[in-house]
């Protein structure tokens, strides 16, 4: 019963860590988990990046469909504009999306994935609480008198 309270107590320390996102404990353990927490809080990052890359190649596109085919169009290389035609970066904008939606989607299977270790750790925790409450009240012994 010992071993199982003193597994319920670290556990739950590391579920604290994950909400919290800080731990006093130094163990293994919370390491592991203040690196899935470092992890997710990186992908989310990367995901609004994506998201935001995602909106500005949209509006590009959505421009590129209102220009005659014969619209000069120019594209800043270094610190010189290029002129472009509009078949090629009409075509470079598609693919630039299509690499977006790829990436989101790696993305946000990183952030599953994390999401599902520290569903694990939680998971862990609940099954030991569950180890560690008394199972009831025993049979109730009758007192002679």
């Amino acid at each position: 019963m010992a071993e199982i309270q003193q597994r319920l107590q670290a556990l739950s320390t590391e579920y604290q860590a994950v909400q919290q996102g800080k731990a006093h404990d130094t163990s293994r353990d919370v390491h592991f988990v203040l690196t899935n927490l470092k992890e997710l809080q990186n992908h989310v990052n990367s995901r609004q990046k994506l998201e935001s890359q995602q909106q500005e190649n949209r509006a590009v596109q959505k421009e590129f469909s209102g220009l005659k085919d014969d619209a000069n169009i120019y594209k800043m290389v270094g610190p010189v504009l290029l002129k472009q035609d509009k078949t090629e970066a009409v075509l470079a904008v598609d693919g630039r999306l299509e690499y977006i939606e790829n990436e989101i989607k790696r993305v946000e299977k990183q952030i599953k994935d994390t999401e599902d270790k520290s569903d694990a750790v939680r998971a862990q925790i609940i099954q030991t609480q569950s180890e560690a409450q008394p199972q009831g009240p025993g049979p109730q012994q009758q007192v002679a008198a």
